[in-house]
């Protein structure tokens, strides 16, 4: 009895699971009759390299296909013999098995030049052809180079940089890439439709998934689970065949972590040590989930492009987190677990690195929102009554947008009114650049002790006190860092500063107040102290 790739393996270009953009480029060189003498085929395991190979060679020798057209007929005798691998005029060669010169010469370049059927084409598809040896590689340059009429190769390889640079240059060049969950369930669907066997939602996503886009393996995986199961697929039957999955752990996880529930993200790390599950690839993966949801967040065509894909149900369950997580926050998580990931390889208490990341993530995101709700009470206290409905953030309303216009025209004020609080605050202040983002204001900076600085919450508070105060509203306010900055002074004519390698000098020229460069006033040195951290060394 055939297995499931075998007896389901493609055979014409629209039965080929994704690709498209291979199979296009070959099927419009088929319609033109433009064919080339030599192709590389390279791609992970189980793609459709030497399936894709084999229609190919069909459609060149089918014997009912019309000139304008790309598809093998599948019922010639020519297409039934390649299709039982009986052809004459098709060679299927294993590099592997067959790496030295002398099977090269034998088996290749003796037989190209001999035409078995007139008219056909003799095509040569060698697997695996990187393990040829380099005099093997030197013999069958030559032929590449110089091929003999109406033959052509076609090179498959799933590495492809192991290849000589004098063999890639002679051969067009077609990568394929892993097969979407999506893609692959739909391929097993139609599978379980052809057997008669019914089988229970997510199961055919779980096995998808686990194949890692390899179309091979999820084929595989679904004829080991129909063996043992009947008519009838339960999940209790696939669990037996099937590696247990932790994608629901993994959603799991990011919900406790989004929710602030740290006491529950732990107990599920806790639960899934108990369970042996290793914490270094649940980490991994949790990774790559958080990293499509940050993409996604950008754009979903990058996350369809270039994050791995989940399925359906997984998507399902992911997207009210996305809606609910900013991308700074998600930003933040990301970091959180690549540092516990990191110290995973040397933790003498497995879980603790994860443990430590859901602590200190769920507590600044609480911190975050006691900041915000503290804040948003002061604001309603002191804002006009007619702002007070747009000024609501613990109703999850936006803040109100601010023009940097308005901000450029009353800096002065703020730096001169933020003195009242933090005398060195004002200081860093005037050598940032404010910029509008998205109805809101960035601070940027040249260096990154300044930033860090602003994001220390104390100090938040403190400047979002002193925007509240001057503008009568609260200000939706962030930190970036930009090392290209150039601190030409400060806004709107403030005292002109200069930092020269980082801070090691710097210099504060007032209109009002101009010194001697060699006298250092006792309150500006400890402004200078204040702001770098130092300290006066006798």
């Amino acid at each position: 009895m055939s297995t499931f790739y075998q007896k389901y393996r493609p055979n014409n270009f629209a039965e080929v699971v994704n690709q498209n953009h291979i199979k296009i480029t070959l099927q419009n060189e088929l319609e033109t009759g433009q064919v080339s003498h030599a192709y590389l085929f390279c791609g992970p395991r189980g793609t459709g390299k030497t399936t894709v190979a084999r229609v190919f060679a069909k459609a060149l020798n089918c014997e009912q296909r019309q000139a304008g057209e790309s598809e093998p007929c599948c019922i010639c005798a020519t297409c039934e013999r390649i299709k039982q691998g009986t052809s004459l005029d098709i060679s299927e060669i294993d590099a592997a098995s067959h790496t030295g010169v002398e099977n090269v010469r034998e088996n290749i370049i003796a037989s190209a030049r001999i035409s078995i059927t007139p008219g056909k084409y003799r095509v040569f598809i060698i697997d695996e052809v990187h393990m040829l040896s380099i005099s093997a590689f030197n013999a069958l340059l030559k032929t590449l180079e110089e091929p003999p009429e109406r033959v052509v190769f076609i090179l498959c390889t799933t590495e492809a940089h192991k290849l000589p640079a004098t063999i890639i240059s002679r051969c067009q060049r077609f990568d394929f890439k892993r097969i979407s969950v999506s893609d692959i369930v739909q391929k097993l669907n139609y599978i379980a439709g052809k057997e008669e066997i019914k089988v229970e939602p997510g199961i055919l996503e779980t096995i998808a998934r686990h194949s890692e886009g390899h179309m091979r393996d999820a084929e595989s995986l679904l004829n080991q689970v129909f063996s043992i199961s009947g008519a009838l697929v339960t999940r209790e039957k696939a669990d037996l065949v099937i590696p247990r999955s932790n994608i629901n752990s993994l959603v799991d996880l990011i919900n406790f972590v989004s929710k602030k529930d740290g006491a529950q993200a732990i107990l599920l790390i806790n639960r899934l040590v108990d369970d042996g599950v290793d914490l270094k690839q649940f980490s991994l993966d949790l990774i790559e989930i958080l990293r499509r949801m940050m993409l996604g967040k950008i754009s979903q065509n990058l996350a369809e492009k270039y994050a791995q894909d989940f399925g359906q149900t997984v998507e399902e369950r992911l997207r009210p987190i996305i809606a609910e997580l900013t991308i700074e926050r998600l930003v933040e998580i990301i970091n959180g677990f690549i540092a516990a990931q990191i110290d995973l390889k040397t933790s003498f208490i497995s879980q603790l690195p994860l443990e430590i990341a859901i602590i200190k993530l769920c507590a600044a995101a609480q911190a975050g929102s006691a900041y915000n709700q503290s804040f948003t009470a002061k604001t309603a206290k002191n804002a006009p009554a007619a702002n007070t409905p747009s000024q609501t953030v613990q109703n999850g309303q936006a803040l109100p947008a601010v023009k940097l216009a308005e901000v450029k025209s009353k800096w002065n004020e703020l730096l001169l009114h933020i003195k009242k609080y933090n005398h060195s605050l004002s200081f860093i202040l005037k050598i940032c650049e404010p910029r509008e983002v998205n109805g809101g204001i960035c601070l940027v900076f040249k260096y990154k002790f300044h930033k860090e600085r602003i994001e220390q919450p104390a100090i938040r508070q403190v400047l979002a006190q002193a925007m509240q105060e001057i503008f009568n509203r609260p200000i939706n306010f962030s930190a970036l860092l930009d090392e290209n900055l150039i601190i030409a002074g400060s806004v709107n004519g403030a005292e002109e500063i200069s930092v020269i390698n980082g801070g090691s000098q710097l210099t504060e020229a007032s209109a009002n107040d101009k010194k001697e460069n060699s006298q250092v006033p006792s309150d500006g040195m400890d402004t200078i102290l204040k702001m770098f951290g130092g300290k006066v060394v006798q």
